[in-house]
């Protein structure tokens, strides 16, 4: 069947099942929804004395599916393993990661108001809805995926979705020597810092690894202890057992019951923890988490976006800073000299791969200035010794 005539019959199939039988979609799991479809589709070709090839009533089936059960044309990206990172950029711009390298790929959706549809099939499940008056969500999907969107006025060119891929199975230790992330003995000398309770920064750039590692790090908690997870999307998967995990939540259509990362490290005060895992500061709430390392939960974590570990502390300062605290900066620094005792700098090569550039440990104060030294600052020309590109888990 030739492509125009193809898409033509999909559009009238897909409109009479949404007209005839609507309660496809009432089915409870996803799967089920799908095979309702596929049971509906065959009945109104049959009525209609259709018959097509095996090739193309799969084909048919599956599309539809996708379009009404699914988020369309981005199923079968999101059905790809290797694919770590979806983004829609306009209806004819779609891009993708794979191995740390964006690809254009040859998909395209209808329109903007296409685009707009895909966005409110995505996040109305969730309870969330986008609109002119708060015109971006970030929130979780079901599977544990990312998901942000963003639309007109803010977006200029036009409505944009970021889906950022779950993965089931997260790299561990040993994977990250193998594949020339870290040497062996420093990933040790981060190993020790974890169990006699360091608390530890990891700072890098968007997708430089930053989640992962810090589930790495935190596999070296003792499972004796109780660790508090903060993040504003849940991606933390720890192996230990005692682990309590809380999300941050977005106002709602009138703009109330935000939670946000800083009420939530203040909750985790009160519930007994023996360490707390913050997935990333990026503001007022760094104050709070320095009043927690320096109240007794040493070992705790987190990340935090910087170009390199010394602009990472510089961050943390100008976080503090505009948290309305009131203090000074040399008080300020106090604050961080007791509380972060190491920093570990991540960076994503041109090749795709990510690894430990750097780290820095805090030794206090000098005078009115952070003491830091290198424990371990690479060649910046060095590369992965087995060439070998990091796993789709890395983001």
């Amino acid at each position: 069947m030739d492509p125009e005539a193809f898409m033509k019959l999909r559009e009238r199939i897909r409109s009479a099942l949404l007209t005839e039988a609507p309660g496809v979609l009432d089915a409870p799991s996803r799967w089920e929804r799908r095979v309702r479809v596929r049971e509906v589709v065959a009945r109104l070709l049959e009525r209609d004395g259709l018959i097509l090839s095996a090739r193309d009533a799969a084909r048919l089936v599956g599309e539809i599916a996708d379009t009404i059960v699914g988020l369309g044309p981005l199923e079968q990206l999101l059905r790809d393993p290797g694919i770590t990172e979806v983004m829609v950029n306009g209806p004819d711009r779609v891009y993708i990661e794979r191995e740390g390298r964006i690809e254009r790929v040859p998909l395209a959706l209808e329109s903007d108001a296409a685009v707009r549809h895909l966005i409110d099939r995505v996040v109305a499940p969730l309870g969330l809805h986008v609109d002119e008056a708060r015109p971006w969500v970030d929130a979780r999907l079901p599977d544990g995926s990312r998901v942000h969107a963003i639309i007109p006025p803010l977006a200029v060119n036009g409505p944009t979705l970021t889906i950022r891929r779950f993965t089931r199975v997260p790299l561990t230790a040993t994977d990250l020597v193998g594949y020339g992330t870290i040497d062996a003995g420093l990933l040790g000398h981060l190993q020790n810092a974890v169990e006699t309770r360091k608390n530890v920064l990891v700072s890098g750039g968007a997708g430089a690894g930053k989640t992962t590692f810090l589930g790495v790090l935190s596999s070296f908690i003792p499972r004796t202890e109780r660790i508090i997870t903060i993040e504003d999307a849940a991606e933390l998967r720890l192996a230990q057992e005692h682990v309590v995990s809380l999300e941050t939540r977005p106002p709602n259509i009138e703009g109330r019951g935000e939670v946000s990362v800083r009420d939530l490290v203040r909750n985790s005060l009160r519930m007994r923890p023996d360490r707390i895992v913050v997935g990333e500061v990026r503001g007022a709430e760094a104050f709070d988490m320095l009043q927690a390392m320096n109240s007794g939960h040493t070992g705790s974590m987190s990340t935090i976006h910087a170009n390199g570990a010394s602009d990472a502390l510089a961050r943390l300062e100008a976080m503090v800073l505009t948290a309305g605290t009131g203090l000074t900066l040399p008080a300020v620094r106090r604050q961080i000299a007791s509380a972060v005792h190491i920093v570990v700098h991540m960076v994503r090569d041109a090749s795709g791969s990510r690894r430990v550039f750097e780290v820095l440990n805090v030794h206090g104060l000098d005078g009115d200035e952070l003491n830091v030294a290198p424990a371990f600052a690479p060649d910046p020309n060095f590369e992965a010794t087995n060439g070998t590109k990091l796993r789709r888990e890395w983001r």
